[in-house]
């Protein structure tokens, strides 16, 4: 079977991510690309005799040298050389996307062009002379619907056909006027002297032109000082004649010949007239209604992920609990086997106690993805934009903020949308103040066990909750401190001003439920294979330091079995630390068991519900997920339940998200810096909060 190579490029929101799911399904695989934080997508598919290995190039509006996305993309197509290169255009808006097209096609890569979303092109009336067009952009182009799977097996013979075709370099497209034509070529001509190898590898026209644009990333690549010397000529001499950059003047050549040919080829068939799109705009992102909807729908979010989570919850936990039973009944009763003890009080403690929570997870993440797919969640940045102004950031910083309600690791890579450093750094500190997918876990376990769902407020719409509610607003507690937060920051260590950007409002799309599954489940099973090795690592390694050193026998004389299971995990490592800690959490409502089960916490949130799964059930096999509510229940009160998850909410992050911290900012003092910020104001507001709240209550 031949294997060829295949990048996906085109704009953002153009549906690539669709074509991507479409041809690959669920063989992808995900990384970053080297020495970068810009994740790097991979999948298989097989077609006829190829099996084609497909790279989603992260989503460009060019092929500058402005952003670290484009300079992937474009890196990846001219080091790596696919066989294939597929431009994925959202054909509602096809002057806009075409721009890529042309910096490909000057490339001289092998390309096909996707028209995607052409369902929604058609609604709009677009009506496109198919071949005329191929003919002018001189590439094949096919008819896609990516969300519906529509245009896949035609796309995949286009591909084959170029492959197979093997066809020569085609000329350039695209003519400058004979001003910069004339420039090009004298460039050229002394590129193909100088630089014969970077010559035959890039082509000395199109080198020619990036050192005419002043491309710094190209021109690092030149050795050269008489090519950079003549290029630096071209662009004053052609400053001079336009009285402005030479690469603006391209720019509008090139959005010129896309002008051009479109006139050529597409007509509208019916009056132009507002979309729906636009209708449904008009009141989702209204100045007053906008917020309220907004937060609506993220409560219906976490209302569905209680009510519906419920069932395959209990599921779950009558699997673990049945499974605890019968491993601790291949032992005699009574008996005291350390192996027994790891497998049930480790591992299904431990373990179980994160997994029964997966369904939550995946239901959560599924409600994501949903309005991601449909276009939502651009709105919701574009709501926040005002919001966002006011502390000095913009709605663009509200984007990798909604991505960290998956995970803090990618909203942080995320943040590399942001063009401005002060605006990069400020997003990055606030990030973890985001209710992660990690920390749901918590909220899952103290929620339930201390507030019961009783009925708030029924109206003929939909009713409210306690527990939803407690959700809704734990999540809600997150996002305002993450913006008093951020205004505090831009006005102390990153001040400066606003950068202005335009915000693009994809069209509302119908999500498919086959893409739905595939972002569902890949951060479903990220979570799973954490379960099933880091947190596995850590809860056998918090069981060992529960269950040793063993206190002597003659402390536990006269003991009954609940007070020597006490006294033993007191003396044990685990105990010692949180008995040390204790002095210092009491004022926050907290024991040495929450305690420390707040430093396992650090290593990964999870391990929070897993540590104490295993505290309150070392000793007592038949304890399962209810149970463990129940101990809690009868050890601590509702307001301490709160403030467990206020200070799970807004202390530390996880380890892997300080890495990532210093990774992005490239130095440990900030992510030190957001480290202490974060867990002394935990500290703080969790000690007014309870000790308020013990006055109030009593």
């Amino acid at each position: 079977m031949k294997k060829i190579t295949v990048a996906l490029a085109g704009n953002p929101n153009s549906g690539k991510t669709s074509i991507f799911n479409m041809l690959t399904g669920a063989r992808q695989h995900v990384g970053n690309y080297p020495g970068v934080t810009v994740e790097k997508k991979e999948g298989l598919c097989k077609h006829g005799d190829y099996e084609i290995t497909f790279v989603d190039l992260p989503g460009t509006y060019s092929l500058s040298a402005y952003s670290i996305e484009e300079l992937v993309a474009r890196n990846f197509v001219i080091d790596q050389r696919p066989d294939v290169v597929v431009d994925v255009i959202d054909s509602s808006n096809i002057e806009r996307n075409l721009y890529l097209a042309t910096q490909l096609i000057e490339m001289n890569v092998p390309l096909v062009l996707a028209f995607n979303m052409s369902d929604i092109a058609e609604q709009r009336g677009l009506s496109f002379d198919i071949d005329q067009l191929s003919r002018l952009l001189k590439a094949p182009i096919v008819h896609t619907v990516g969300n519906k799977a529509k245009g896949k097996d035609e796309l995949l013979e286009a591909v084959r056909e170029i492959v197979e075709r093997h066809r020569e370099r085609h000329p350039h497209i695209v003519h400058y006027g004979d001003e910069i034509e004339e420039e090009i070529a004298k460039v050229g001509l002394l590129i193909a002297e100088k630089e014969p190898k970077l010559a035959v590898k890039y082509g000395k026209r199109w080198l020619a032109l990036k050192l005419i644009e002043t491309d710094s990333d190209i021109a690092e690549r030149v050795e050269s000082r008489d090519v950079l010397d003549a290029a630096e000529a071209s662009t004053e001499h052609l400053r001079s004649i336009f009285s402005d950059e030479p690469e603006i003047v391209i720019a509008d050549r090139r959005y010129g010949f896309i002008s051009g040919a479109c006139q050529e080829t597409i007509k509208s068939t019916v009056e132009s007239r507002h979309s729906a799109s636009d209708m449904i705009d008009a009141v989702v992102t209204n100045r007053i209604l906008g917020l309220p909807i907004f937060l609506l729908l993220m409560y219906l979010v976490f209302f569905l992920t209680f009510k519906i989570g419920q069932y395959p919850m209990g599921w779950l936990e009558w699997f673990f609990e049945w499974a605890g039973a019968a491993i601790a009944g291949l032992w005699p009763v009574g008996s005291e086997s350390a192996i027994k003890s790891l497998l049930v009080d480790g591992v299904i403690g431990g373990v179980g106690g994160v997994i029964v929570f997966l369904p939550n997870i995946l239901l959560l993440f599924a409600a994501i993805a949903l309005l991601e797919d449909s276009g939502y969640m651009a709105r919701a940045a574009f709501i926040m934009d005002r919001i966002m102004h006011k502390i000095g950031l913009h709605g663009k910083s509200f984007i990798p903020m909604l991505i960290g309600f998956g995970c803090s690791i990618p909203a942080i890579m995320g943040t590399r949308i942001l063009e401005n450093k002060r605006n990069r750094f400020t997003t990055i500190m606030v990030i973890p103040l985001m209710s992660c997918g990690a920390r749901l876990t918590i909220y899952m376990l103290i929620i339930p066990a201390f507030f019961a769902d009783k009925v708030l407020l029924r109206t003929g719409i939909f009713t409210i909750r306690t527990q939803a509610l407690m959700l809704w607003m734990i999540y809600l507690i997150g996002i305002v401190l993450a913006v008093v937060c951020a205004k505090v920051l831009r006005l102390t260590l990153f001040k400066g001003e606003t950068t202005p950007f335009v915000m693009e409002l994809p069209p509302y799309r119908m999500p498919t439920g086959k893409s739905i599954c595939i972002h569902m489940w890949h951060r479903g099973w990220m979570y799973l294979r954490k379960a099933g090795t880091i947190i596995l690592g850590i809860a056998i390694i918090l069981w060992v330091a529960m269950s040793y050193p063993k206190p002597p026998a003659e402390s536990l004389r006269g003991l009954n079995a609940e007070q020597r299971q006490q006294a033993a995990l007191k003396y044990s490592v685990v105990g010692r630390v949180g008995s040390a800690m204790e002095p210092a959490i009491k004022p926050l409502g907290f024991d040495w068991k929450i305690g420390t089960a707040l430093v396992g916490a650090m290593a990964a949130k999870e391990v929070f519900v897993s540590q104490l799964g295993i505290v309150y059930a070392v000793g007592d096999v038949e304890k399962g997920a209810h149970s463990l509510r129940r101990q809690l229940q009868d050890n601590y009160s509702a307001l301490t339940g709160f403030c467990i998850m206020l200070f799970c909410l807004i202390s530390a992050p996880c380890v892997a998200t300080i890495v990532m911290t210093k990774q992005e900012t490239n130095s440990w003092a900030w992510a030190a810096f957001q480290f202490l910020a974060l867990t002394a104001m935990a500290y703080v507001i969790t000690l007014a909060v309870f000790q308020i709240g013990s006055l109030i209550t009593g």
